[in-house]
């Protein structure tokens, strides 16, 4: 009687990141005033009223939703880009919903075609659904801030380039200047650059328009892209500045070619955002006051997180803009995420990001106002 060989099912991908964290978890939560969870960055906010109403009126949608959005949704988004983002006459035809960033993070190399021999450009501290994606369609990843810093045969074989900014986790901010930069360099190389951009609206001090700065530039603003969105996309999620993390709702726009081959695919794959998702997305989109409303509470648990993380001895970097402070105490990155636990405070290692994050955290600023308040007393005590 033959058997058949057994063999294992599943992609092998590395253990996801944050199952580390678990134990440094375990300890801030016996903190006899409980555990501040400032690691992930989940929003805590209620999700504004409009969104709702608007998912409550669109419930019944018994037939499919379309892959590429509606109209109506595909023209909010195009004129949140020319009132938001200074991208005039962005063409609804060049945009799509997608079932939240981190998706389309994920899946993207593969959708464009990539494979073995080619490769991804990813920030040198980044997010690891970038790597992750370049794994899963089988691409290289490589991490660069500038791709003269590759030799000729790497840059030779780039295929897509990751432009994060404003940045997870560090918070930086790049010029217009700089991502053209990117952008050129990009194109010479018939590379196409993705840029995401899901914090551009939380922007601090010199990137603040509420406080007199400028805006975050998008890759797609003519500054930035020449005037044509050729070999460009932008991404974009309604998860921090709306509070929309679960209704996973996000966007994709740029290059016309690429946007219908990437509807194409995703209409085989299935990938498709639900309507009552759709029409809040459109909802949200339409409304300026409360992003603003959120960005307010934001800043105050960042005005009040500042100062105390730096009274127990952490310097920050970057930090311009986004929901995350990029702290290090000149120690070990496991050193610091132990000792703020024992305070109770829950904190993101930053060597999760990639080497160049060693020595760092990340800490988040979506804690509830009583929760980031009691961190900050704690983090001020400790450092006294």
């Amino acid at each position: 009687m033959s058997s058949v060989p057994s063999r294992t099912f599943g992609l092998n991908l590395p253990e996801y990141p944050w199952e580390a964290m678990a134990p440094y978890v375990q300890l801030a939560s016996q903190h006899p005033d409980g555990a501040v969870n400032l690691s992930i960055g989940t929003p805590v906010d209620p999700t504004p009223t409009l969104v709702r109403e608007a998912l409550a009126a669109a419930a019944d949608a018994p037939g499919y939703p379309t892959t590429h959005g509606t109209q109506a949704l595909r023209e909010a988004i195009a004129a949140w880009y020319a009132r938001r983002r200074g991208v005039p006459n962005l063409n609804p035809q060049d945009i799509m919903p997608t079932v939240g960033s981190k998706e389309l993070v994920a899946w993207l190399p593969l959708l464009l075609g990539l494979g073995e021999g080619d490769v991804v450009v990813r920030p040198t501290v980044a997010y690891p659904t970038y790597d992750m994606g370049a794994v899963l369609a089988g691409a290289t990843p490589v991490a660069a801030d500038d791709l003269e810093e590759l030799d000729d045969d790497v840059r030779a074989r780039v295929r897509l380039v990751w432009v994060n900014s404003p940045g997870n986790p560090t918070g930086i901010v790049r010029s217009a200047a700089s991502l053209r930069s990117v952008v050129e360099s990009a194109r010479a190389l018939g590379a196409v650059v993705a840029s995401d951009e899901c914090y551009a609206e939380l922007g601090w001090g010199s990137w603040d328009p509420s406080r007199g700065g400028s805006p975050v530039p998008s890759i797609l603003d003519p500054a930035v892209s020449g005037g044509s969105n050729e070999l460009l996309l932008s991404v974009y999620s309604l998860s921090k500045q709306s509070n929309m993390a679960g209704y996973r709702a996000a966007f994709v726009a740029g290059d016309g070619a690429i946007m219908a081959n990437l509807v194409n695919s995703r209409k085989h794959a299935g990938m498709i955002v639900p309507a009552p998702v759709q029409a809040a997305m459109e909802a949200a989109l339409g409304d300026d006051t409360h992003v603003a409303t959120q960005k307010d509470l934001y800043r105050k648990r960042r005005e009040l997180l500042v100062p105390a993380l730096e009274a127990f001895g952490l310097q920050i970097h970057h930090s311009e803009a986004g929901l995350y402070l990029w702290a290090t105490a000149g120690e070990d990155t496991w050193t610091t995420v132990e000792r703020l636990a024992k305070l109770g405070i829950v904190s993101g290692p930053g060597s999760i990001y990639g080497s160049a994050g060693d020595g760092f955290v990340r800490i988040a600023l979506t804690g509830s106002d009583e929760r980031v308040a009691a961190a900050a007393r704690r983090l001020t005590a400790a450092g006294g």
